[in-house]
C-alpha cells in the first residue's frame, strides 16, 4: 500500500468540508438544543425549589393557623369555665340570700304570730278573769269598770309571761 498524496489531500479536503459543513448545519444546532435542555431543566429545577419553599411556608403557616386555633379554643374553654364557676358562685350566693330573705321572715311572722297568740291570751284570761270575778262578787260591772279590769290583768299576767 502506498501513500498517494493527492488521494490524500482530497480526502483531507472532503474531511474539512464535512467538518465545515457539520459544524454549519448539524453541530450549532445540536449545542443550541442542548444549551436549551439544559436551561430547561434548570428553570423546571428552580422552579421545583420555589415551589417546595412555597409550599414550606404554606405549611408553616396552616402549622401556625392550627396552633393559633389550639390557644383560641384553650382560652375559649378557659373563659366558659371560668364564668361557668363566676355564674355558680353567684347563683349560690343569691339562693343563700333567697333562703336568709325567707328565713327572717319566717321568723319575723311567727313572732307576729306568737304575739298575736299571746294577746289573744291575755285578752280571753282577762275576760276569764273578770267573768270569774264577777261571778264570785256577783256584781255586775259595767264596760269602763269592766275595761279597767282587763288592763290591769293583762299588765299582771304580762309581769308574769
Amino acid at each position: 500500500m502506498e501513500f498517494e498524496l493527492g488521494t490524500a489531500l482530497v480526502q483531507l479536503i472532503a474531511f474539512l468540508i464535512l467538518l465545515w459543513f457539520l459544524s454549519k448545519f448539524a453541530w450549532k444546532p445540536l449545542v443550541k438544543m442542548l444549551n436549551d435542555r439544559r436551561e430547561y431543566i434548570e428553570n423546571q429545577l428552580s422552579s421545583a425549589e420555589r415551589e417546595r419553599e412555597e409550599a414550606e411556608r404554606v405549611l408553616e403557616e396552616h402549622r401556625a393557623l392550627v396552633e393559633k386555633a389550639r390557644q383560641d379554643a384553650h382560652e375559649w374553654m378557659e373563659n366558659a369555665r371560668r364564668t361557668s364557676e363566676r355564674q355558680a358562685a353567684e347563683i349560690l350566693a343569691a339562693a343563700e340570700t333567697e333562703a336568709r330573705r325567707i328565713k327572717e321572715e319566717a321568723l319575723a311572722e311567727i313572732q307576729s304570730e306568737k304575739e298575736k297568740a299571746l294577746a289573744e291570751l291575755r285578752d280571753q284570761v282577762g275576760e276569764l278573769s273578770v267573768m270569774l270575778a264577777g261571778r264570785i262578787l256577783a256584781k255586775e260591772l259595767d264596760a269602763k269598770s269592766h275595761r279597767e279590769l282587763v288592763d290591769r290583768a293583762l299588765a299582771e299576767m304580762g309581769d308574769r309571761v
